[in-house]
């Protein structure tokens, strides 16, 4: 904005809240006013993205307030933050991204009769444009569209909770939403970032457009959020006030590009981007990779490991399984083979003088990386320069296990990595108390799974599987049931399909485990009937057939996480979601209804919203914020609560 002291109440310059802007000081606007004003006269990117108003102008009210919209100003009830704007019938305020005070404008029907700064300032502007930054990214994530539908509920920042209608094409495209008494909101493409999925625990109520109950909903929900942020900043001091000595040296760990036979996706290098920038700091990092099962969270990982190790710190890193340990190690193996790092595993099934020698060599610092079970944890385990500890389908362990290594030392940065995070993981991602890095995009040549949910007919398993013995592939049949788990194999084999069946359930000695899956990979038998055991599997690209025994007994993300235990190379792949005959439940309907809708590749992240939004917020917020989520949406709510920390944190309003 440019306002000097003779021309404070004459006139006012007002951009876009986007990146392009937010990376210009307010002194860029001041010395560059007259280019501006000259560009907006013939370039169609200066005409969509400023609005300059001045005292005496003659222009329509309701096109002002459309255009503060489209340049991304959120309407709240009292304006308090930068990118914000209210009115009250003739009265507009305006906190302009580019400047460091609000402004008011005064209109008298169609004509600017006075304009005036407020007392609502900024001192800080470096802050401001980090914490608008900030709220800018937080806003996208929460703004997944992807898969929406006609009837879905929407949230619109400004005017709240809306029916999705469709996509109407008019000089440009639109969302269409409706609100009560038949009221339609056309919101164009290109301020997604205003809209969420309402995600609640019960129907959303529906107002009209343009009352300010909205308005005064979201304004007393920013503060129960802030309260509620203050709690949960409580929590997590210790963590908030730990630093640690930030990383230097990238010389040895860069040369893994060679190795990799892949190319990084673009969701990866943004990962690895993110990571860089926390590891750049003192503070120790927090950070959560979502991406789908094969969609190189591995390789995110293994590289920031090699990152922690060439600054002379070590690496735990902790897997669910053994299996899932054992095939860390051979990765993390051949991929170092060249560099002077020593990876070695620890779980119970080494004999007990090779732990000892393992413990031993750790605690003197001659293993960079160790990959191993909850065996890691015990109290005989020292390191003697712990940096990193990775999680590996963090929702595997409870928050006591993961807190374990912490409080033994607060200063280490964590990294997790998940499919599908548990929900209380998810918000603390999304409420800025973890930081999130997004994986969505799919390795080159990677299908989607064709999913089918169908009552239990031997006909379509039998038909499956013959599918599948055909091109010379490999089954995976879940039967979670141990004590009938060899009845299962009987009435299988009398299908006569000629399929080899191997058995694998948890009662099995951990070395039994390994073998039979060891066999299956090398081909010995063409499907492995087993429990959700297999959820942890081994990536084998020669399984592409998922059927599943009874499905409904599945909780949402895990039936997400043991399909994604298929479709592993570029060939297309088949899940069968099977549940006994007779009437769905109205929770396993729900639950089976997402799955089905979670086709697409990437779908991770959503999978784990639907979860949350299935089993309700009673133990993962509290019962009090349940009525705050459902006023609002989750996502909303998140956002408030994320923006709020942010606020806190930078402590300069």
């Amino acid at each position: 904005m440019s306002l000097s002291n003779r021309e404070a109440v004459n006139r006012a310059l007002i951009v876009s809240y986007t990146p392009y802007f937010l990376e210009r000081r307010n002194f860029w606007f001041e010395e560059n006013l007259a280019k501006i004003l000259r560009a907006r006269k013939t370039q169609t990117f200066w005409q969509d993205n400023t609005l300059f108003l001045e005292k005496g102008q003659k222009v329509n009210l309701s096109e002002i307030l459309r255009k503060l919209d489209e340049l991304g100003y959120e309407k709240v009830f009292k304006v308090q933050e930068p990118g914000e704007f209210s009115q009250r019938g003739g009265i507009v305020d305006v906190f302009p991204v580019n400047s460091k005070f609000a402004v008011r404008f005064d209109f008298l029907g169609n004509k600017i009769e006075n304009i005036e700064k407020l007392d609502i300032e900024i001192e800080d502007e470096k802050r401001q444009k980090e914490f608008l930054k900030r709220k800018l990214k937080s806003q996208k994530l929460f703004s997944d569209l992807k898969g929406l539908k006609a009837g879905d509920y929407l949230v619109h920042l400004d005017h709240g909770v809306g029916k999705f209608m469709g996509v109407v094409p008019m000089e440009k495209e639109y969302y269409l939403l409706e609100y009560g008494g038949s009221d339609k909101l056309y919101v164009p493409f290109g301020l997604e970032r205003k809209l969420s999925r309402y995600i609640g625990f019960s129907t959303p109520k529906i107002s009209r457009l343009g009352s300010t109950l909205w308005q005064r909903t979201k304004r007393k929900i920013k503060e129960e959020a802030e309260k509620f942020a203050r709690e949960l900043l409580s929590i997590f001091a210790k963590k908030e006030i730990a630093t640690r000595p930030s990383y230097k040296e990238k010389e040895i760990s860069e040369s893994l590009d060679a190795t990799f036979e892949y190319s990084l996706t673009p969701d990866q290098i943004e990962a690895l981007r993110d990571i860089e920038k926390d590891m750049e700091t003192e503070k120790p990092l927090d950070r959560i990779v979502c991406g789908d099962v094969g969609f190189g969270k591995t390789e995110v990982a293994l590289r920031t490991a090699a990152r922690v190790a060439e600054n002379g710190r070590q690496v735990a890193m902790i897997c669910p399984t053994t299996i899932l340990a054992s095939q860390h190690l051979n990765v993390f193996q051949k991929r170092l083979k060249n560099l002077p790092f020593k990876v070695e595993i620890l779980s119970r099934l080494q004999p007990k003088n090779l732990q000892r020698k393992i413990i031993k060599q750790l605690g003197e610092g001659k293993i960079d990386i160790l990959i191993g079970t909850h065996r890691i944890l015990s109290r005989d385990v020292g390191f003697q320069n712990l940096g990193l500890l990775i999680v590996d389908d963090e929702q595997k362990f409870g928050v006591r296990q993961k807190e374990k290594l912490r409080k033994l030392k607060p200063e280490i940065d964590v990294l997790s990595l998940s499919a599908t995070p548990i929900p209380r993981t998810l918000y603390m991602a999304l409420s800025s108390l973890k930081d999130i890095s997004l994986i969505r995009t799919p390795p080159e040549g990677r299908k989607g799974i064709k999913t089918h949910i169908a009552s239990f007919k031997k006909e379509i398993v039998k038909k499956a599987i013959e599918s599948e013995l055909k091109r010379d592939g490999q089954i995976y049949f879940l039967h979670n049931r141990i004590e009938t788990i060899e009845n299962f194999k009987k009435f299988l084999t009398g299908l006569e399909t000629g399929v080899k069946i191997g058995i694998l359930h948890g009662r099995l000695k951990e070395k039994e485990m390994v073998k039979i899956m060891d066999d299956f990979q090398k081909g010995e038998f063409d499907l492995l009937l087993a429990t959700t055991i297999i959820e942890n599997g081994l990536d084998l690209p020669k399984v592409n057939t998922l059927i599943v025994d009874n499905a409904t007994k599945l909780g949402l993300a895990q039936a997400y996480q043991i399909r994604g235990r298929i479709g592993r190379s570029y060939i297309q792949s088949f899940a069968y979601f099977l549940y006994p005959k007779g009437k769905l439940t109205s929770l396993a309907k729900k639950r089976l209804k997402a799955l089905k809708r979670a086709e697409e590749l990437g779908s991770g992240y959503r999978i784990a919203l639907a979860d949350l939004e299935i089993r309700g917020a009673g133990n993962i917020l509290g019962k009090e914020q349940s009525g705050n989520i459902n006023r609002v949406g989750l996502n909303l709510y998140c956002q408030m609560i994320s923006q709020a920390i942010e606020k806190l944190k930078s402590n300069y309003l």
